[in-house]
């Protein structure tokens, strides 16, 4: 597989470009291969679980985490574009409430690799978008959590005009300051 890894403002989230070949067919791309994956960022985890999911513009998803069962995710965009989060909640690390923001389409192919320990989420920038990602753990509804999107002390800048469109958890998402954490 050939796969470039271009790293983030955090050292542990990296973008991850997959080599595409395309002519007057189409494209291809290998989108993952486990050997490669750990070969070119020195991570090796078992995914367990794919999820798939279709929002429309504004639709804002996050911040999400699992406190126990935490999830590594890898993400990609396969329809669409969405500006894609990640925070660090590792309260022993040099970047805890650090965030790194990405833009993901499926134009650009990238994919971003969010590891345990971070809060997760993203808001669709196109008219809709599709959103795939596996997981290293799989969901537990009662250890989820979720960090309110416009945290003040993140200070995230999501690229949204008014207010973006939220599931209930999410708006009801807790502080940062009293969010659960990992230590």
């Amino acid at each position: 597989m050939n796969l470039n890894v271009v790293p983030t403002a955090i050292p542990e989230v990296l973008i991850l470009e997959p080599k595409v070949f395309g002519d007057d067919r189409g494209f291809f791309f290998e989108s993952f291969n486990a050997r490669a994956f750990e070969q070119v960022t020195g991570v090796k985890r078992t995914f367990v679980q794919d999820n798939h999911s279709r929002s429309a513009r504004n639709v804002l998803r996050g911040l999400h985490y699992q406190i126990q069962h935490p999830q590594g995710k890898l993400v990609r965009v396969t329809v669409g574009e969405v500006f894609d989060v990640a925070v660090d909640l590792r309260k022993s690390s040099p970047t805890f409430g650090k965030w790194v923001g990405v833009t993901l389409s499926a134009e650009n192919k990238r994919q971003l690799w969010v590891p345990e320990g971070f809060a997760h989420g993203f808001v669709v920038t196109s008219d809709y978008a599709e959103f795939l990602y596996k997981t290293t753990d799989y969901w537990y509804a009662e250890h989820e959590r979720s960090i309110v999107w416009n945290d003040p002390d993140l200070g995230i800048e999501w690229p949204v005009q008014g207010t973006p469109i939220l599931a209930a958890k999410d708006a009801a998402g807790a502080r940062f300051a009293s969010a659960d954490l990992f230590d």
